[in-house]
């Protein structure tokens, strides 16, 4: 056994040695260094060794006292190596930072690429309804229940759409957490079927086509800002979604190719689109340019030229001509093109690819591009604006179908 004068009197070799105390205790000399202090045991019949510290900061009879105590682990059925290392992550994770929810929440908004008026609902969402229920909390301490009082206090307020959306909103943080190493639960996955499902509601939008052209003359008397006034004109046009139509850019036109490439960044479903002019699409944009031609934003904002004109601006001149929300919206301008486009004859999938929707085929989904079925679009927009012309001027909509391929 050892004692500590064969500790002091113990000579350093050209390579590393142990020398052995009793029950597993062995002193480690190094060829330079502290002594350090080696328990060897054996768990689930496999040799370790646990560090006891080192000599002479840990004494003979401290070493033997650590010794013991992991023996009494051992007999326990405990290894003292690995329990060793759960204590250490433990108080690492006791020291660490709290990671709260709504630290994760910002975290995963940066890291997303969407349109910005997506990514100003999704801010209004969280800041408005999440945050200030369990935006405090250690995302790994919420639970299904937690999370679903928070949403139902969203429910009884009538705000079902907001209710369904903030749960999508807080299951895609959740899964980039744990994507993260950040929690191991994803709370939104035991809430199927625990909140009240909205009611699909539609935009509204007139179709008939003599209410349709009522519309198209009251915007050509329409007496409000001149922007404004084109951008109504311009909407039925390219029926594009009321953002992308506000938010449009000079340098995204090619007037003399009659084509508007609206990028991938700006899209709703981030892919490139592409719209055919027609020739009335081009005059409206023409006499445009002579005013706004000069900056970037195709219906720059009225009090600074350095952004669009505000989200609101095509609905409030619609009220200013007479039509409820319930009548007609600036998104109605798309209802109402594939509506009578549909009517009249022309290929579904043509307008389908005009108006931007998603493939819901996964398959044909990977050969969809911005160009397909180009040619037909170009003839079908022509013959859209030439349809919109009849009604303006009160005659009948007209069956113009697309001729054959």
């Amino acid at each position: 056994m050892l004692t500590d004068v064969k500790l002091r009197g113990l000579k350093r070799k050209a390579a590393l040695y142990r020398v052995a105390d009793a029950d597993g205790l062995a002193v480690e000399v190094p060829v330079s260094g502290a002594l350090r202090w080696r328990y060897r045991y054996r768990f689930a019949s496999k040799a370790k060794m646990l560090s006891l510290g080192t000599y002479p900061a840990v004494s003979l009879a401290q070493a033997r006292q650590r010794r013991d105590a992991a023996r009494v682990q051992l007999a326990h059925g405990i290894d003292p190596s690995t329990h060793r290392q759960t204590v250490k992550h433990a108080q690492i994770q006791a020291l660490a930072p709290v990671v709260t929810f709504q630290h994760v929440a910002l975290q995963w908004a940066e890291r997303q690429s969407v349109a910005q008026i997506t990514a100003n609902k999704s801010q209004w969402i969280f800041a408005s309804f999440l945050f200030p229920e369990i935006g405090d909390m250690p995302i790994g301490e919420i639970t299904p229940r937690i999370l679903l009082d928070a949403l139902r206090k969203i429910e009884e307020t009538g705000k079902l759409h907001t209710a369904s959306r903030a749960k999508v909103k807080a299951g895609q943080v959740f899964r980039f957490a744990i994507l993260e190493g950040l929690t191991d639960n994803d709370p939104t996955a035991s809430l199927r079927g625990a909140i009240k499902t909205p009611k699909a509601k539609h935009h509204a939008a007139i179709t008939d086509p003599k209410a349709v052209g009522e519309l198209l003359r009251a915007i050509e008397g329409f007496s409000g800002q001149y922007v404004t006034q084109c951008a109504l004109k311009l909407a039925p046009l390219v029926f594009v979604r009321p953002g992308e139509l506000r938010q449009a850019q000079w340098s995204e036109f090619d007037l003399d190719e009659a084509l508007w490439r609206i990028p991938a960044t700006r899209m709703k479903m981030k892919a490139a689109h592409l719209v055919p002019l027609s020739t009335q699409a081009i005059v409206v944009l023409r006499e445009l340019h002579a005013m706004t031609g000069q900056g970037g934003y195709v219906f720059p904002g009225i009090r600074t030229s350095s952004r669009p004109m505000s989200e609101n601006t095509i609905n409030a001149a619609l009220r200013r001509l007479g039509y409820s929300g319930d009548e007609m919206t600036g998104h109605g301008f798309r209802s109402l093109a594939a509506t009578r486009l549909n009517e009249m004859g022309w290929n579904p999938d043509a307008i389908e690819r005009q108006l931007a929707h998603a493939e819901s085929n996964k398959v044909r989904e990977a050969y969809t591009h911005a160009a397909q079925y180009l040619d037909e679009r170009k003839r079908m927009m022509q013959a859209w604006a030439d349809c919109l012309d009849g009604l303006r001027a009160g005659g009948r909509v007209v069956a113009i179908r697309r001729k054959a391929s």
